[in-house]
């Protein structure tokens, strides 16, 4: 949509070139006014300057430059502004037909909206005021220590830690939640808590009697046996399980498409082709959202039948036009339904990057920002995983992850990746401007889980 809205800009500042005499000028530049009349068969058309007020993906509100304001529809596919975001606050031109006043044909931006300044945004204020450590530090969403975490909390400035058996099958869910809470105290910011609880093969917590006579059955279990009411009052239980022990991101739902037994992902995966793991995927988000708990859409762009990254290294060889048909779906399902975050897998999708491991490929982080929309948290799987660790060096892995877009990195040896990030941003391999974007995604993320207050 974003490369749309570019190349929709470009268009129109040449079609603004070939205008009429302009009825409203106050302000607009020279090229925009510079005009010869279409053909007397065909109307005129007309340009107003102006700073955008609100704008969806069918209107736009202008306030003119001459005075005043007017509200133009947009409903021309191709005229759609998609990221309302994108445009408020810019100064933009606008081209209609003069026997249609209200029908933007192009919008054309002329400036960019005004960043706002840290007094304006608690997120930005929040950035400003901490040291490149602490800022690396929220990007590491680390496994939890088995002892002295709360140490290793303070001491790293980490933006979250992802909770394991070894951390679950000795306590209570008493003594859980006072250890996370403690964690919590000790943290600079307030930290994301997150846990693979998938349900079925992949269950830190409910596997464990003392949180749950049984263990969360699976997407396919559940739906086999009440349809998508029991997904939904799953992943209703789940949530608040997970709240009242002090977690508040659940590592799901799997958007992997697998309709083949066979498959590694298939048993922790919906099991049914992309229009239906996509309805899996939005109704599991939906839930999510309605519970505050943040979600994590797994393992993208899709794991397909390829080996298990954790014992290996995986080649994945299909096109891309298969991607699009199929992989990519569920995820834009996820994205649609408002996910907060998205984790890439370690394998090697050759139509995207035949060198790098999905985590670590711009070319991936790419296409989910620009193609998929995302506007998220990305993270990467694992980097313990054999299918990095067996080829990257340990810092090198951290640097390569945060290079190809990564927000957040799941790391267990964070205390020589977190080191080896900052030297890069000290030497210049690493933008810091990419780190504090980077970190603001991750603020904002806790914001809207309610963990900080940031007007956002």
């Amino acid at each position: 949509m974003k490369k749309r809205i570019t190349l929709v800009l470009l268009l129109a500042l040449a079609l603004c070139a070939g205008c009429a005499p302009i009825r409203e000028t106050s302000g607009v530049p020279s090229a925009l006014t510079s005009a010869s009349p279409f053909p007397s068969a065909t109307a005129q058309r007309a340009c107003v300057q102006g700073v955008v007020q609100d704008a969806s993906m069918h209107s736009l509100t202008l306030a003119l430059s001459s005075g005043g304001t007017r509200v133009f529809d947009t409903v021309d596919a191709d005229m759609s502004l998609g990221d309302t975001g994108l445009m408020v606050g810019a100064t933009v031109a606008v081209t209609y037909r003069e026997d249609a006043p209200q029908h933007a044909l192009a919008v054309a931006l002329i400036t960019a909206p005004p960043a706002p300044s840290a007094a304006q945004d608690p997120i930005a204020a929040m950035i400003e005021g901490m040291t490149l450590e602490q800022k690396v530090g929220q990007m590491f969403f680390i496994r939890c220590p088995e002892t002295d975490a709360g140490q290793t909390i303070a001491q790293y400035h980490v933006g979250g830690v992802i909770l394991f058996a070894e951390n679950t099958k000795n306590a209570t869910p008493q003594n859980l939640k006072g250890t996370i809470d403690a964690w919590q105290q000790q943290s600079g910011v307030p930290l994301l808590v997150g846990v693979d609880e998938e349900g079925g093969t992949v269950v830190r917590i409910s596997r464990y009697p003392q949180y749950r006579a049984s263990a969360f059955q699976s997407p396919q279990q559940l739906y086999a046996a009440g349809g998508f009411d029991a997904i939904t009052a799953d992943t209703a239980e789940k949530c608040q399980l997970l709240r009242s022990l002090g977690v508040n991101v659940n590592l799901a739902p799997v958007c992997d498409v697998s309709t083949n037994a066979d498959d590694y992902i298939n048993a922790r995966a919906f099991g049914q082709n992309a229009q239906a793991t996509s309805a899996y995927v939005q109704r599991v988000v939906s839930e999510m959202n309605r519970q505050n708990m943040g979600c994590t859409l797994k393992h993208f762009p899709g794991y397909g039948n390829n080996r298990d990254t954790h014992t290996g290294f995986s080649i994945d060889e299909r096109s891309l036009e298969h991607f699009h048909a199929s992989d990519l779906k569920p995820f834009s399902a996820g994205i649609a339904s408002g996910a907060g975050s998205v984790l890439v897998s370690h394998n090697v999708v050759t139509c995207m990057d035949g060198e790098n491991p999905a985590s670590l490929s711009p070319a991936v982080h790419t296409l989910l920002r620009q193609e998929l929309g995302f506007e998220g948290v990305i993270m990467s799987d694992d980097l313990l995983m054999d299918a990095i660790h067996k080829k990257y060096a340990v810092g090198d892995a951290a640097v390569k992850a945060v290079l190809a877009g990564n927000d957040m990195l799941i790391s267990s040896e964070y205390d020589q990746q977190m080191p080896a990030v900052i030297a890069a941003v000290q030497d210049g391999t690493i933008a810091e401007a990419s780190i504090d974007a980077s970190v603001a995604r991750v603020l904002r993320w806790k914001a809207k889980l309610g963990l900080i207050d940031a007007g956002a």
